[in-house]
């Protein structure tokens, strides 16, 4: 999964039904899979033509990637839950830095990240000066 998700493609996941996420999540779990495993797998009751149509969905919306596997398809993910959570969340921060209240948002990030925990603040921090110091470099 060597490609690179596009902060464009991050409402990807926010526009899966519960079914197209459990049948993404099953994806996950088995790494590859044709209709047939999901299905075998047991962890979702739908038939296996649900199944198949909300699995060839996931590959239309560009999620799953699938090769000829004898007369079905084998299914793989295109991309990792990490990858799409990244995309998730640099775009929405994007989308939030880029208003008018880009200051008043970034308080409203360093309240939320002090009241779950402090270490995060402490973290937060560190990433910042680690930041400027390359900023720095690549000025310099």
């Amino acid at each position: 999964m060597e490609e690179i998700l596009s902060f464009s493609d991050a409402s990807l996941r926010a526009q899966l039904g519960p079914l197209e996420q459990k049948v993404l999540d099953a994806v996950w779990s088995l790494g590859t899979a044709t209709v047939r495993e999901v299905v075998r797998d047991g962890k979702l009751w739908q038939t296996y033509p649900t199944i198949m149509t909300t699995m060839d969905r996931l590959f239309r919306k560009g999620l799953l990637t699938r090769v000829p596997d004898g007369r079905a398809f084998r299914y793989s993910p295109r991309y990792s839950l990490e990858e799409l959570e990244r995309a998730e969340a640099i775009g929405g921060i994007r989308r939030l830095l880029g208003s008018r209240n880009a200051s008043l948002h970034l308080s409203y990030l360093v309240q939320a990240v002090s009241a779950q925990d402090g270490r995060l603040l402490d973290e937060l921090h560190s990433l910042v000066e680690r930041q400027r110091a390359a900023l720095r470099k690549e000025r310099a």
